[in-house]
């Protein structure tokens, strides 16, 4: 739709919008430019991006509509999928018979309309609107599908406590426990919470029982929210029923028990780890969400860089050896093990692991699970997988001197181990060997690599910057070495040659209706530290985990929290994200 510039020069000055002198010059510079005199306006400040999109509805006789305040009934909104309506910035706000009128910020996404109305097989009225009213409208499916979980779960939670069933199901006999858990209500409520979790991309769920109340929370990018409060007499079928998908015992109460089940939703299948621990007042379940096909990440995608980037890659090249990953659980090891494997992954070499429990599934990889239970542990698996001719070998986890015993015997005659260790850093890592009985020499023969990470969030598309004034500078000195941040980013060509930390800008989040803590996704940061000949030097001489660090720093390492504040100062996250995340 071409907008006449004369129409729009006549409009402003009639307006009184600018005065004819700056809009003659606006109009020399669009015609010098060639740019458009849409681009031109916008481009000088003076007219807002909405007040445009205003005058351009009038001057094309569109409709603009305001739908700030607007609720929009569920099944008009959900006529166009909420990625469609992200993407597009286009929402349905009204239908009247084989009519429907979609709010849109550009009228001229003729794609969008063609989708939409094949989609729907309805007439397709477009009308413009603003920036807020797309954002608020965009609210409303979070809101709509909150608003229907939590009617659906609400009226069955009352059904139950009608029937008058124990509130933590104490009393309960089995055949009753496996009644109610397969009744509608219960099975409404659970299918619900799952999927509401998996909407919401939660990585676990906390199903918790209290005195009066069952509180069920999720967490999102690594932080816990409350997502809904039952009635306690809701307790005892979803518990049940969550046993009767895992296949548990409904009888056991006392003893922790743990199990797995997958479900399939909107094409997507999830497998869900269960854990069941009793408390005072009931079992609390915590249910971790593992998609069973996840998109393959890239070292940078996860946030290595530099140094530690090209140290990685040089140490996955060699034949043999050990290449370790550590930090604590949901530091994102398994990630950047997998994500190492799928580096590794060729026709031309046999890939073999040993996992508790098989995260995601990866093509052409032989993946085994553990079961403790029947005495197949992470010792035994080894044993049996270098006699599978591999080449390369995944161990979950070294849990005890046998595991890691046999990694580095599998190490030593000809096989590329890669593991994780539960340790704080990546100079921690060898005094816990040691600890568990490793020799030294051995430690010094089989280990190349070692990464230490964790997992910070990101910002949003929206940003507050800010710089660090003297005081916080000083303060900032006393926890890190700033000058060795400095000069990788320097190094990286991240900031000027001549810049120093007054000139360099950090963020604070800026929380909005989309991105309601500021933060969306998570990214790791890192320490790699390979075994060079003066660490394993130290080593061999019984040096201390704080020597050997200060080594390889030496020789270029960033520990964890200078990587973070390298990444805090290329505006991914906060520095008190990376100081929440990290203890010094």
């Amino acid at each position: 739709m071409w907008l006449d510039p004369e129409k729009l020069k006549a409009f402003v000055l009639e307006s009184e919008l600018m005065p004819e002198s700056e809009v003659a010059k606006l109009y020399a510079e669009a015609k010098a430019s060639g740019k458009s005199i849409e681009e031109i306006f916008l481009g000088s400040g003076r007219i807002k991006e909405d007040d445009f999109r205003r005058i351009k509805a009038y001057l094309l006789g569109i409709p603009f509509v305001n739908l700030k305040k607007e609720k929009i009934e569920r099944a008009t909104l959900f006529m166009i999928p909420e990625p469609i309506a992200r993407k597009h910035n286009i929402v349905a706000f009204r239908q009247t018979g084989q009519e429907l009128e979609v709010a849109m910020l550009d009228p001229e996404d003729l794609e969008a309309i063609e989708f939409i109305k094949k989609g729907v097989g309805l007439k397709i009225l477009p009308r413009l609107t603003d920036n807020d009213s797309i954002r608020q409208i965009l609210l409303q499916y979070q809101k709509s599908l909150k608003a229907e979980f939590g009617d659906i779960i609400q009226a069955e939670s009352e059904r139950l406590e009608k029937a008058g069933l124990p509130a933590g199901g104490e009393e309960a006999a089995a055949g009753e426990l496996k009644k109610l858990a397969e009744g509608l209500p219960v099975v409404k409520i659970v299918d619900t919470l799952l999927l509401h979790a998996i909407l919401q991309q939660a990585s676990d769920v906390h199903i918790e029982p209290y005195e009066k109340e069952l509180v069920i929370r999720y967490r999102i990018d690594g932080v816990l929210h409350d997502a809904m409060i039952l009635p306690k007499t809701a307790a005892a079928g979803i518990i049940a029923r969550i046993k009767i998908l895992a296949n548990l015992r409904l009888d056991e109460k006392r003893l922790p028990q743990d199990g797995r089940f997958k479900i399939e939703t909107a094409g997507q299948k999830v497998s869900l780890r269960v854990s069941l621990l009793p408390t005072f007042y009931g079992e609390k379940v915590v249910m971790r969400l593992l998609p069973d096909t996840v998109k393959g990440f890239t070292l940078e995608q996860l946030g290595f860089h530099s140094v530690g980037l090209e140290r990685i890659h040089s140490g996955i090249r060699g034949k043999t050896g050990i290449i370790l990953v550590t930090g604590p659980t949901g530091s994102g090891k398994t990630t950047t093990l997998y994500t190492i494997l799928d580096l590794l992954n060729q026709p031309d070499v046999n890939i073999s692991t040993i996992e508790d429990p098989i995260e995601y599934q990866i093509p052409r990889i032989n993946q085994t699970q553990v079961k403790p239970e029947i005495g197949f542990t992470f010792a035994n698996g080894l044993r049996a997988l270098v006699r599978q001719d591999p080449d390369i070998v995944m161990v979950g986890e070294i849990r005890d001197q046998e595991t890691a015993s046999l990694a580095v015997n599998a190490a030593l005659t000809g096989h590329l181990v890669l593991s994780t260790l539960h340790t704080n850093s990546a100079a921690a890592t060898i005094p816990r060997l040691l600890d568990m009985g490793v020799e030294p020499f051995l430690v010094v023969s089989t280990v190349r690599l070692v990464v230490s990470q964790r997992l910070v969030r990101q910002f949003c598309a929206v940003r507050e910057s800010y710089f660090l004034t003297d005081a916080e500078l000083k303060k900032l000195k006393s926890r890190v070495e700033l000058d060795r941040v400095l000069a990788a980013l320097k190094e990286d060509k991240a900031v000027p040659p001549d810049e120093g930390w007054s000139k360099i800008p950090f963020y604070h989040p800026k929380p909005s209706v989309e991105c309601p803590d500021g933060y969306t996704r998570r990214i790791g940061i890192h320490e790699v530290m390979i075994m060079s000949p003066a660490i394993k030097e130290l080593m061999m001489k019984g040096e201390t985990a704080a020597r050997l660090e200060e080594q390889a720093k030496a020789e270029g390492m960033l520990t964890m929290l200078e990587d973070g504040i390298y990444k805090a100062a290329q505006g991914i996250t906060s520095l008190e994200e990376v100081f929440r995340v990290v203890s010094e």
